[in-house]
This record gives C-alpha cells, sequence and structure tokens, in this order.
C-alpha cells in the first residue's frame, strides 16, 4: 500500500519498514513504536495509524501522517501529522494531509475526518484551512476541526 502525490509518497509503517529505517535525519517518536505493536496484535489496523511522508527528489522521510485509529461508529477518524523544521513552509503538510485524507474518504466507513491544534499553531491553522476543514470549537486550547465526506 502506497499513496502518491506530485512530490511525495506515503507509506504506511510496519515492522520491516521501521526496521529499515535510519535515524539519521528522522527521528521516530513512541507513538510509530506504539502503532506498529499496535498493529502486530491487529492487522486491520494498517493504514489507520501512521504513514512516513517521504520525498520523491531526495528519498528521504520528512515527517510522519495518520490516523489515531480504525473509523470510530459515527465513522470518524482523527488526523495528525508532523513534519521536520528543514522541509517546513514548502506545503509538504498540506500535500500529504490532503492525499491521506483523500484516502479515508474512499472507505464506506468514513464519513468525517477530524483534527486538532493549539490554538497558536498557525503553520497547522494554515494547513487546515487550506483543506477546507471547518473550525468547530475550542477545548483546552485545542481548536478543533472536521471535515465532511462530500
Amino acid at each position: 500500500m502506497e499513496l502518491q502525490t506530485e512530490r511525495l509518497i506515503i507509506v504506511p509503517c510496519t515492522d520491516e519498514l521501521v526496521s529499515t529505517i535510519s535515524t539519521e535525519r528522522y527521528e521516530m517518536g513512541p507513538h510509530i513504536k506504539r502503532y506498529v505493536e499496535k498493529l502486530r496484535e491487529d492487522s486491520t489496523q494498517l493504514g489507520w495509524g501512521v504513514w512516513l511522508v517521504i520525498t520523491k527528489e531526495t528519498n528521504t522521510i520528512i515527517g510522519d501522517i495518520g490516523f489515531k485509529g480504525k473509523p470510530d461508529s459515527e465513522n470518524t477518524v482523527e488526523v495528525g501529522y508532523g513534519i521536520i523544521p528543514s522541509a517546513q513552509n514548502k506545503g509538504y503538510a498540506t500535500e500529504a494531509v490532503k492525499e491521506i485524507i483523500h484516502w479515508a474518504f474512499t472507505h464506506d466507513q468514513v464519513d468525517k475526518v477530524v483534527a486538532e491544534c493549539l490554538h497558536d499553531n498557525i503553520p497547522s491553522i494554515k494547513v487546515l484551512e487550506k483543506l477546507n476543514m471547518n473550525k468547530i470549537g475550542v477545548e483546552n486550547e485545542m481548536l478543533k476541526w472536521e471535515l465532511k465526506k462530500g
């Protein structure tokens, strides 16, 4: 499984993939290890966790993106993302999030994608606005966003 955009390759994390990654330029966070452990227990989690974002130009990992689990009973998934500082402000986050949301909406069990970011995280706010996500509220200094299918 692999998603491609004009400049990016986006691949879901697996045990095999994670074991081959050099941590020289990209440091894997603990969320990746937790996801891979969950995937070992339940292979249906594939795609509903962490994906790596790789530039086509240099074939290097510039961040990760993904969902915080499979669709819930309301057909909703939450997306999250992070791009390394040297690759920020180049449109990569917008490109990657747009593609993964498109992937999610190809599944019948997803009708809505939600996201959250700190109220002062201007770069993330800009990404979510560019994707036409709707700001639906604030909770504990976190802005809440949603995008409905169709």
